[in-house]
């Protein structure tokens, strides 16, 4: 079925309502939020039974988050001028069956190839998604539509990947991927059947794109997001062992605890939305400013479970507030490069992940387990320094401007 993109409204869209081909993109994206983060609940399992440690287990969540921040710029670039339906039904092929050949890895190295070819899928699928949303819907509508999309992100972080962690933990780890896989399944129904064919954009050209991202002030903003995004995973990618070996809760306490995350990952994107569009880089930085008090005070309450359990609320609210303020950020600046703009800030997040699991992973093997809440926070405190002095240069090149 072919529809033209519509002036007003769509098929299927009611008043005050999206249409239902939209939440296709909703559950793609609660898939792809799930094969990233519910590593983290069961990595103890996946170590145990592949004979490897868990720093080097963590590396599953290293390679992956460096597939998605390689893989996403490359593939937008080259798959650009590729029909926008016919893309996302290809990325989520190779979703369901990276999930699938996870099931089965009969080694370490098996399973690190298979993370891998699903995280080529990740940043593609949300940018290429993003640009469908806001196509689905009427001009007015577009921003809700993005974020209903997202919210699918967050949405598996309530309740995907504590299921997938319990499922993980009573059915074997393989038995969470093949319930991903599932998910992606259900997904490309829904694409399939519901996404309509939208007039395709005129195609930028590769070189123009590229001119576009090689802003002094777009690198900023992405190592600020890159560095956020290290702090966050030097500690959640081992959240597991610092629960049950330091705090002392037993391992089925771990997933009420991640939902419990996710709840605060959701509250913390809806304040933040809102504290963005009322004040951009203020909000920013002090949402920055609260997790590295978080993550400072982690290293303490850790000790205490009630303490624990409020600190890790607190901190994931505050991981994920930055988000949408970042996101406007980054796509304002790369403005004039539209397939690359909205993949962007997931290749910088991602490497951030990447980084951040390696340095857990060298902070439990060469100082302790213990260490890593006030190494989390260090590199948080790092964006937001470089946050703060970018913000004091817009300043005085704004003053500078006014008085010449």
């Amino acid at each position: 079925m072919e529809l033209k993109q519509p002036d007003k409204s769509l098929p299927g869209e009611a008043k005050g309502s999206f249409p239902i081909s939209l939440f296709s993109l909703t559950v793609g994206a609660f898939a792809i939020g799930m094969t990233e983060f519910v590593i983290m609940g069961i990595l103890p399992n996946v170590a145990s039974d592949l004979g490897v440690s868990i720093p080097a287990a963590g590396q599953l969540i290293t390679m992956y988050a460096l597939g998605v921040a390689v893989g996403a710029p490359i593939l937008t670039l080259l798959t650009h001028r590729i029909p926008q339906k016919k893309l996302l039904i290809v990325l989520m092929l190779l979703f369901i069956a990276g999930n699938g050949l996870a099931v089965i890895a009969p080694n370490y190295a098996f399973l690190m190839g298979a993370r891998v070819l699903t995280a080529l899928t990740h940043g593609t699928f949300f940018g290429v998604g993003a640009v469908i949303a806001a196509g689905l819907v009427r001009p007015d509508k577009k921003a809700g539509a993005v974020s209903v999309m997202m919210a699918g992100l967050t949405i598996s972080n309530i309740l995907g990947v504590p299921l997938g962690t319990y499922i993980g933990q009573n059915m074997g780890w393989r038995a969470s991927f093949g319930a991903i896989a599932l998910m992606g399944v259900i997904a490309l129904i829904g694409i399939i059947l519901l996404i309509p064919r939208l007039q395709q954009p005129k195609a930028t050209g590769i070189l123009q794109q590229v001119a576009a991202l090689v802003n002094p002030k777009l690198m900023v903003f992405l190592l600020i997001c890159a560095l956020g995004n290290a702090g966050l995973f030097a500690v959640f990618t081992y959240i597991t062992p610092l629960l049950v070996d330091i705090t002392g809760f037993a391992e089925h306490s771990v997933t009420w605890i991640l939902v419990l995350f996710g709840v605060g990952v959701t509250v913390g994107n809806i304040v933040g939305g809102k504290l963005a569009d009322w004040k951009l880089m203020p909000s920013l930085l002090g949402t920055y400013a609260v997790v590295v008090v978080a993550l400072t005070a982690l290293t303490f309450t850790i000790q205490n479970e009630i303490a624990a359990i409020v600190t890790i609320f607190l901190w994931g609210a505050g991981a994920f507030a930055v988000m949408p303020g970042l996101q406007v950020r980054i796509m304002s600046i790369a403005k004039d490069a539209p397939a690359l703009a909205s993949t962007s800030s997931h290749s910088a997040g991602n490497l951030g992940n990447a980084v951040g699991a390696f340095v857990g992973g060298w902070v439990i093997t060469h100082m302790s387990l213990a260490s890593l809440p006030w190494v989390g926070a260090i590199l948080v405190g790092l964006a937001l320094a470089i946050g703060a002095g970018s913000m004091l240069a817009d300043k005085r090149a704004a003053v500078n401007s006014q008085n010449k």
